[in-house]
């Protein structure tokens, strides 16, 4: 089944056009990888498919409802989760209190009363569970940058998109991202962008490639290792 698909998706800057896409979807299930050189439109059209920009032109689909006018909040409760290249954590908060923020509104949405366990839990997944009651603005950017995941989790999304997730990690902690997202995919469809290309061979289904707004390729990762257009564009040739 695919979960969120998007057709002849352009967005444009005045002059310019950020993004081209003619066809682009997403089964549900699926890790799915977005990789391209610094200006080729990943997180412009990343941002499109949540909500965060309209587009110029063109329709967006989430199991099979067109959402391509519906703003971001209303897409999170559909069950689209995402967190950002910029982190966006509340610094004056403990890092609990900023879980439990989307916790509650996910509890509200299904009138439970869960908010506090799925805080917890969504911590002790990324974990950060002992630093529960520090100030979330007193952490390294690295703990920054999974703290948003958590917040995401939190959501319990049905896709949860990360924009660049392991920038400022750590190796160990890079390994610890691997094996979360690998857990996650059991009960939601990940979609990120990642510039750190072994974690993008050795997590994504499949690979999504663009250049100046536009697919250049798509296929598994050993179909994009080998793509001759790829190695010009993006791998070094």
């Amino acid at each position: 089944m695919t979960l969120l698909s998007a057709k002849n998706l352009i967005k444009d800057f005045g002059g310019l056009r950020a993004v081209n896409v003619d066809a682009f979807a997403l089964p549900q299930g699926e890790i799915r990888a977005v990789i391209g050189p610094n200006g080729a439109g990943k997180t412009t059209f990343v941002s499109l498919l949540c909500g965060r920009i309209a587009p110029t032109q063109g329709a967006i689909h989430f199991e099979e409802s067109d959402i391509t006018r519906l703003p971001a909040h209303d897409r999170v409760a559909l069950g689209i989760a995402y967190t950002f290249q910029i982190t966006s954590i509340y610094p004056n908060l403990t890092l609990y209190d900023n879980v439990m923020l989307p916790a509650q509104r996910r509890a509200s949405l299904n009138a439970s009363n869960d908010a506090a366990d799925r805080a917890m839990v969504a911590l002790e997944r990324v974990g950060l569970s002992s630093r529960a009651f520090e100030r979330a603005g007193s952490q390294a950017y690295g703990h920054q940058r999974l703290l948003e995941v958590a917040m995401g989790l939190a959501l319990a999304p049905k896709l949860l998109i990360l924009d660049e997730p392991t920038q400022g990690l750590s190796e160990g902690e890079i390994e610890t991202f691997k094996e979360l997202i690998r857990a996650v995919a059991k009960d939601a469809t990940v979609l990120l962008i990642e510039h750190n290309m072994n974690v993008v061979m050795a997590l994504a289904d499949r690979i999504t490639v663009l250049n100046f707004g536009e697919t250049l390729a798509e296929g598994t990762p050993e179909e994009i290792r080998g793509n001759a257009d790829v190695q010009t564009a993006y791998l070094g040739g």
